[in-house]
């Protein structure tokens, strides 16, 4: 009886609420949006493609909008001008986050790290280490060798595999998975089996946290019901967490054990020194941090990467003009008898063009990390309250045809001064472009994500000549997530088209 008094309890919450939401939008000036049912509010008819479901939504309601999902109020914001209120002019007050209940559990000692934790001396820490140390130039530079072994070994894998049809984005998965570890800590790994067998350890994992924090909860959507955990997703990401905790452990004590030695430079070794030290001086950096910083940069950095480069070729195989542009680039700033370097990105312009235009058309996080004010609000005339969801639907503003000529077209020329001259700064300044997002919250291993795609692409291309199997027809539709996908697989086969096989295996 007392189960069931706490269940009727339970429920009754969203209904009140329900209540609550239709009386608070008549007085509060609420944006406008669709009514809903009781208690669901608009679950029952939203598309899983929440980014074109949104936009669908803005051309009946205008550019702001306000939806309930179960109990919870989101408002979606699909203008640049309206991005710029929330991003930029109001900056200080939209930059807390609402994370979903997964985020919290896969958390190490309640820490939530760059992304959830809210504005504070210790999300400025954290911020500052990543970006001012470790994804700074000197950072980057510093594990060049760890990211230039990874990318060697993936040539010589997609060199053995020459010919066949080859899974674009789970090999640049693996290869940005390689990636990162490496430059995490591949210093204390120098077994390369060992490092193998770790690397395969946590793409299982990352392939599980993302499907778990991808995944509807009922504990989102009533938060009432937050403490049954029905769908048992806290529980998943709680044992997922565990197993993260025994692998961080291990290749911690290996790195301290080592006491320096002939380790090679890791990011590992600045957050170990940082800890030693007590942090910055006034906010101390713990163990439970250190561990929390190296999976956030491991989960948040493989998809994300991954699926642009992934994006960039399918989009080149559907318009092989920009992809020859891209090869005669690497010939004449390369040539065929030597490998690509990263030394030599900064003179691929052409290929820095397809890379804004793959992230205008299919940002990574479409609808960048939800924000969420500190204190009632005014966006565009309407009212947001404190708490609230506020979604910035970058993937709408990014095709809004009354900014961009032929929003639909993949047009790497217009970011030049003949085809229109649109800068696509990556800093977020301009707010009808941003796929990184904008602001004091803008992604903090930018630095580290437009390298790497711009590495992987170029290894692609220099390396080998690339086509559908016979009888594939290229498919571009999307699927969305917490990082937007491909929703079929880009497979396509590599021919080498370097001077010698010996080139492969350097």
């Amino acid at each position: 009886m007392a189960a069931a008094n706490v269940l009727y309890g339970a429920l009754l919450v969203p209904t009140v609420l329900y209540i609550a939401d239709i009386t608070r939008r008549r007085r509060s000036r609420l944006p406008p949006g669709p009514a809903g049912l009781p208690i669901v509010g608009s679950l029952p008819f939203i598309d899983p493609n929440l980014h074109t479901y949104f936009a669908g939504l803005a051309e009946k309601h205008g550019p702001i909008l306000s939806i309930r999902l179960g109990s919870m109020v989101d408002i979606v914001v699909n203008s640049p001008q309206l991005a710029r209120e929330v991003l930029r002019d109001q900056d200080a007050v939209f930059a807390n986050r609402v994370m979903p209940d997964a985020g919290d559990a896969v958390s190490f000692g309640g820490v939530q790290n760059i992304v959830g934790n809210p504005v504070g001396p210790m999300w400025r820490m954290l911020r500052r280490v990543c970006v001012h140390e470790m994804m700074s130039p000197a950072g980057l530079a510093s594990v060049h060798g760890l990211r230039r072994r990874e990318f060697r070994d993936t040539l010589r894998y997609l060199h053995s595999k020459s010919g066949e049809p080859v899974d674009v984005g789970a090999q640049m998965f693996l290869n940005t998975m390689n990636v990162i570890t490496s430059t995490m800590w591949g210093g204390t790994i120098e077994s390369e089996s060992e490092r193998a067998a770790v690397g395969s350890e946590f793409r299982a994992l990352v392939a599980e946290v993302t499907e778990l924090i991808g995944t509807p909860n009922v504990s989102d959507l009533f938060p009432a019901l937050k403490p049954f955990d029905l769908q048992g997703v806290r529980r998943k990401m709680e044992r997922l967490r565990s197993r993260f905790e025994v692998m961080f452990t291990k290749i911690i004590q290996q790195r301290m054990k080592s006491d320096g030695g002939d380790t090679s430079t890791d990011f590992l070794e600045c957050l170990l020194k940082m800890e030693k030290e007590g942090g910055d001086g006034k906010t101390p950096l713990t163990m439970d941090n250190v561990k929390g910083f190296l999976l956030e940069m491991v989960v948040g950095g493989t998809d994300t990467t991954s699926n642009t480069v992934e994006w960039a070729m399918a989009e080149m195989l559907q318009n092989p003009e920009a992809m020859n542009k891209v090869q005669q680039e690497l010939d004449s700033v390369v040539g065929r008898d030597a490998v690509v370097e990263e030394s030599h990105l900064p003179q691929l312009h052409y290929l820095r063009l397809v890379i804004k235009e793959t992230l205008r058309l299919h940002p990574p996080v479409p609808l960048l990390v939800p924000h969420s004010p500190s204190a009632d609000s005014t966006v565009g005339g309407y009212h947001v309250p404190e708490g609230s969801r506020v979604l910035v639907n970058v993937w709408a503003i990014q095709r809004n045809p009354l900014v961009w000529n032929e929003p639909l077209e993949f047009n790497p020329e217009r970011f030049t001064v003949d085809g229109g001259g649109h800068k696509g700064d990556f800093s977020g300044s301009q707010l009808d472009y941003l796929p990184f997002g904008s602001g004091r919250r803008i992604c903090a291993g930018m630095a580290m994500a437009e390298k790497l795609t711009m590495y992987s692409i170029a290894m692609l291309l220099q390396a080998f000549d690339w086509k559908l199997p016979q009888g594939e027809q290229l498919d571009l539709s999307e699927k969305f997530g917490i990082v937007m996908k491909k929703a079929t697989p880009l497979v396509a086969i590599p021919t080498p088209r370097l001077s010698t096989p010996e080139l492969y295996c350097s």
